[in-house]
């Protein structure tokens, strides 16, 4: 009975020549690299942005409760602006700052802070946050609704 040998498929390559990649398939996958970083890096840029709004958020909270802890203390809100150490978000991607009363008599009753975006921030579509002595919430981004920015 005689055994059954399969045969070896002939091949493109020599067992003795050099072994790895062609030009063509090197080519083939910096393409698909390209085109997935093309694709990949914008969504990324923007949830970044999205992540970083949280921190103004968190800032403008902090500064108003700071307010209402020394009109709680002294009867009315303080004439200067803010402490040293709440004037920047945590990762500075936002400077906080106390806009100045409309008018002399509103000085100590009201008072309206905005988180002004620094840096690679700026670019973002919802602008600065602003927030209010009565809790009212804004945006200065054209196009921004208030209610979409404060809510992600």
């Amino acid at each position: 009975m005689t055994r059954f040998e399969p045969r070896a498929l002939p091949s493109s390559r020599s067992a003795s020549g050099p072994t790895g990649f062609t030009l063509l398939e090197m080519l083939m996958v910096m393409l698909i690299v390209a085109v997935l970083a093309a694709v990949a890096l914008p969504g990324y840029q923007s949830h970044v942005r999205k992540a970083r709004r949280a921190e103004a958020r968190t800032a403008l909270l902090r500064a108003a409760h700071w307010m209402e802890r020394q009109a709680t203390v002294r009867g009315l809100y303080p004439d200067a602006g803010l402490p040293q150490d709440l004037e920047l978000s945590i990762n500075k991607y936002y400077r906080i700052v106390r806009r100045p009363p409309n008018d002399e008599d509103d000085a100590g009753l009201h008072f309206w802070l905005e988180a002004v975006p620094q840096g690679v921030q700026a670019s973002d579509a919802c602008g600065s946050f602003t927030l209010s002595h009565a809790g009212e919430r804004g945006v200065t981004g054209p196009g921004a609704s208030a209610s979409d920015c404060w809510s992600r």
